[in-house]
């Protein structure tokens, strides 16, 4: 008897010729088994022990590539490692693709069997003694890999010998072992494939201890099989197999080492559990999903080593365990109405959601486990403070209780002093009279209270607590907790808390966000370092003290108040904040005396007039949108960041920060030119010049920029500029500049980018919404190579991107519409040396005048990853070969006609709101190897199913569509 499917053993090569035809007959027979089933080859005994006197290699090779071919039909891009394998196995060669036996190998004189360490085979020169190397000849003659001239050995003739250029491969069996103790039973079978060594190296009974037919089809007659090939297997799962209770029946008589079982999806009967006691190897036994027995009469479990037993959502009418070692046992949504136990030393029970106990049960058999440590009971709706008070007084070493949704609970009375966890969530008994019992549970280190909705206050003074919990309490009201090791507080959706008091030395961070109510918060809580009160409309100013030196947090570093709108006067004298947040707070006026704050945001406080900061420790500064803010002052010798945007009447303002890197002065439109002049002079060290909306900036104060040798980002957007030859001239080592929207420029400010090469180092080129010509631009795509990004968004000047070349020599066709006459430029047409573009982000949303994009190879956009074309509504074809090209925006391009894609990497392509027919996607898709992402919403034209799309496009995972599914 042989096994072959489940491991995939290739049988004893040593059959005569005469049994060749019914081996490749095997073979085909049980190919479509691989995955899971297994095949028995019922040979004759006196087959088994015969000898074959000798073998062709051209029988092998033929066994073993009819075998492959089978199980990977249509995959040619296995069809050279095949060759090569044959090839190691039998010392032929291939040529053409096409096999053919240069060199007759010997097969082994004996038969081997599939449990054997390692294999003894009788080889010629290219084998060893143990099988341990296989060999790879890789000798080429008139061009031919593994031409050996037809077989001929060329040794006398002085040609190279295919010796020479042999590849040596030394696995011993010890690495072998090693190696496959990584693999899984799947691919561990298809390693048995490869040759001799590696069948008999996964057939070691160490990676078959654990047998898993899980869902698999298997017959009584092949799981006898696997019995007897692997007797000491200590595992099996038999859930979901047909015939579970046989299976079942001969594992426990065969497998005498047998330490875990696990069973479900069947029946099993009642002879199995009486057979339980044969197993005694077993330890864990798993049944899931199972009748037991015929549903309704009372089945046993006897056994006296079994340590684990679960028996979960299975139909039973009662059910009775004994089992003097059971340490775990769950019968988690098991619809059994009585159940009695006898195990002394359970230390874990599980029973939630057993609908059909009752307390009586329930009682009974919990108290029937005194070593009990571990008890859950959730949502066993009739448990009562009765049962609860039996627990107590029978299980003194309950740690552990999970009464969650037990309506009838309420605790009162009961005294549960070991616990260390009580989760009591959606338990309407609960009351603020329940935590008078809480409190005598002086080990408790978590509690859970969510949704107990008749609970209006929590008054805990538990030594050991550490984390509480209280979520959707609606009329929880007051929390009072007095707990040195309490480290994690959890108050969420409780809309009437208006008061905390909670003293802690563990307490780290209090997160009380969207807490309406709440107006007084008191904390003695010696190592709390973060603070966030967002959206606490109620809090007034006396929550300055709470945080101050003295208020009882006293190493606090970070406080967040977002939109506490009740602030009116912010007063914080602390020697330990470091960051604080106040937007939002439209009312307020400040007072801080912090000197290690470092972090500063007050963006949003629209009636701040006046103010001023002077922590010597001040990093950054965010005022965004303050704006009635009139007079400032900043004395901050380490401040390397300073926001103004919208602090459009700032008039008055004493800055004095020498290490200022980063300013955003957007919006700020009493900037003028002295002014500018001024701050440059002064901040000497700034990188990012943020001055978007500056109307009032002339030449003058962008000549002022020379004194900023580092600056590197700068944003003249929605500014009134004519000229840009002082950003030329006094920014030589910028990498960001932004136009957006600079309407007033002349169309030859850009000139010196692509005619003079000024700024020689920018890198990313924002244009959008402006009215440079069309030269420009075309001048600018054809000469600005070093650009990685660029914005041509909304440019009404934006025509045809069509980037062809001859000769490797780059050719801009740019054409420009004008009523019913179309005029090109010829000076574009001339021929230009093109270098690789560096381009990897083009953004052309919303450009109503382009009507065709071509970029073939020829452009030289090798690094181009993102292009966004969107909202552009006269584009009717894209043409792209972009070998990095990986994003692709065309949505609401709603005249799309024609797409054709040569993206290999493109995985997310955008086609929102497009008129392009079906046809032409799936065309333009079969290309793109890897996308991943598709996107088709409101496409009138794309109408069949997705399924359709993914076979055309198999690496699809996600495809977006409007269509309702079938």
């Amino acid at each position: 008897m042989r096994i072959w499917c489940c491991l995939y053993f290739i049988d004893n090569e040593e059959d005569d010729n005469q049994r060749e035809g019914s081996m490749k007959e095997d073979y085909l027979a049980n190919v479509d088994d691989f995955e899971g089933n297994i095949v028995n080859d019922d040979d004759d005994d006196h087959e088994e022990e015969e000898e074959e006197a000798s073998a062709t290699p051209t029988v092998d090779a033929a066994r073993f590539a009819l075998t492959l071919n089978s199980l990977r039909q249509g995959d040619e891009t296995l069809l050279l490692l095949e060759e090569m394998i044959t090839a190691m196995r039998c010392g032929g060669n291939w040529d053409d693709a096409m096999w053919r036996p240069s060199i007759r190998c010997s097969c082994p004189s004996e038969g081997e069997t599939s449990t054997s360490a390692s294999t003894s085979i009788e080889d010629c020169d290219h084998h060893d003694s143990h099988h341990k190397r296989a060999k790879v000849y890789s000798g080429f003659h008139n061009g031919h890999p593994f031409d050996g001239n037809g077989g001929k050995d060329e040794e006398d003739e002085g040609g190279l010998r295919a010796e020479d250029f042999e590849i040596r491969m030394d696995l011993s069996d010890d690495l072998l072992h090693m190696v496959f103790s990584f693999l899984d039973l799947r691919n561990l079978c298809h390693a048995a494939m490869v040759c001799r060594q590696w069948r008999a190296a996964s057939a070691h009974e160490d990676f078959w201890r654990c047998l898993n037919f899980e869902n698999r089809n298997i017959s009584l007659e092949q799981f006898e099989d696997m019995c007897q090939q692997y007797p000491n297997a200590t595992e099996v799962n038999l859930s979901g197999t047909p015939n579970i209770h046989l299976l079942v029946m001969k594992a426990v008589s065969s497998l005498r080492n047998l330490k875990g079982l696990t069973l479900g999806k069947g029946q099993l009967g009642d002879a199995f559990f009486h057979a339980l006691a044969e197993c005694s190897m077993l330890r864990s036994l798993n049944v899931n999903d199972a009748i037991l027995g015929n549903g309704v009469q009372e089945i046993p479990i006897n056994h006296d080593r079994l340590c684990d037993l679960k028996v979960t959502k299975c139909r039973v009418m009662r059910i009775s365990i004994r089992c003097p070692q059971l340490k775990s046992l769950s019968l988690k949504r098991s619809n059994m109405a009585q159940v009695a136990l006898n195990c002394p030393l359970l230390h874990l029970l599980d029973i939630s959601a057993c609908h059909k106990l009752t307390d009586a049960a329930i009682r009974s058999a919990v108290t029937s486990c005194p070593q009990l440590e571990s008890l859950d009971m959730s949502n066993c709706s009739c448990v009562s403070d009765e049962t609860l008070r039996e627990i107590a007084l029978t299980c003194a070493n309950l740690h552990v209780l999970n009464s969650s949704y037990c309506p009838n609970i309420s605790l009162e009375s009961v005294r549960l002093r070991m616990l260390t966890v009580l989760k009591l969530d959606n338990c309407e008994g609960i009351t603020s009279a329940s935590m008078a019992a809480i409190s005598h549970c002086y080990m408790l280190e978590e509690l859970e209270l969510d949704n107990c909705n008749m609970l209006t206050s929590v008054s805990l003074d538990l030594p050991r607590l550490q984390k509480i919990r209280l979520v959707h309490c609606q009329k929880f009201a007051d929390l009072n907790v007095q707990c040195f090791m309490l480290s994690s507080i959890t108050v969420s959706n409780c809309t009437a808390l208006h008061r905390i008091n909670c003293n802690s030395n563990s307490l780290q961070k209090l997160a009380l966000q969207k807490q309406e109510n709440l107006t007084m918060l008191a904390l003695q809580c010696q190592c709390l370092q973060e603070v966030d009160l967002t959206d606490c409309a109620s809090l007034t100013n006396s929550i300055c003290n709470v945080f101050s030196d003295g208020g009882g947090c006293p190493i606090l570093k970070s406080l967040v108040l977002d939109n506490c709108k009740s602030l009116t006067a912010v007063q914080f004298s602390s020697t330990s904040l470091v960051s604080l947040s106040l937007v939002g707070c439209r009312h307020i006026t400040m007072d801080l005396a912090c000197p290690c704050l470092e972090k500063i945001c007050l963006d949003g406080c629209d009636l701040l007039e006046r103010a001023s900061f002077c922590p010597a420790a001040l990093r950054s500064l965010n005022l965004g949108i303050c704006p009635k803010l009139k007079a400032l002052r900043i004395d901050a010798p380490f401040m390397v960041s300073l926001e103004l945007k919208g602090c459009g009447v700032l008039s008055e303002a004493s800055i004095n920060c020498p290490r200022l890197t980063s300013l955003d002065a957007s919006f700020c439109s009493q900037l003028k030119d002295d002014c500018l002049s001024a701050t440059t002079a002064s901040f000497s060290l700034i990188e990012s010049l943020i001055l978007m909306s500056c109307s009032s900036i002339g030449s003058d104060g962008l000549y002022s920029l020379r004194w900023l040798p580092n600056l590197t980002t700068l944003d003249l957007s929605y500014t009134h500029l004519t000229n840009l030859q002082p950003v030329f001239e006094s920014c030589l080592h910028l990498k960001v500049l932004k136009l957006q929207a600079c309407k007033y420029l002349a169309d030859s400010s850009l000139e010196p980018l692509y005619k003079e090469g000024a700024l020689r180092e920018l890198l990313d080129l924002d244009l959008s919404y402006g009215t440079p010509c069309q030269s420009a631009i075309g001048e600018l795509l054809a000469h600005c190579t070093h650009l990685t990004h660029l914005s041509l968004n909304g440019c009404i000047n934006m025509h045809d991107l069509n980037w062809g070349s001859t000769g490797g020599r780059l050719f801009k066709s740019l054409s420009v519409h004008n009523g019913s006459s179309m005029f090109s430029f010829e000076n574009i047409n001339e021929p230009i040396e093109q270098a690789n573009r560096l381009l990897q982000n083009l953004n052309c949303i919303g450009c109503p005048n382009i009507r065709k994009v071509l970029i073939p190879p020829a452009a030289r956009c090798f690094h181009l990853s993102s292009l966004n074309l969107s909202l552009s509504a006269n584009l009717k074809e894209v043409d792209l070969a972009c070998i990095n090209l990986s994003f692709l925006n065309l949505s609401n391009c709603c005249t799309l006609e024609g797409l054709k894609l040569e993206c290999p990497r493109l995985t997310c392509l955008f086609l929102q709101s497009c008129n392009i027919e079906e046809k032409a996607v799936e065309t333009a898709i079969t290309q793109c190897s890897m996308l991943e992402t598709l996107d088709v919403r409101f496409c009138p034209k794309i109408c069949s199913s997705m399924g359709r799309l993914r076979a055309v496009c198999p690496s699809l995972k996600r495809i977006f569509s409007s269509l309702s599914p079938a």
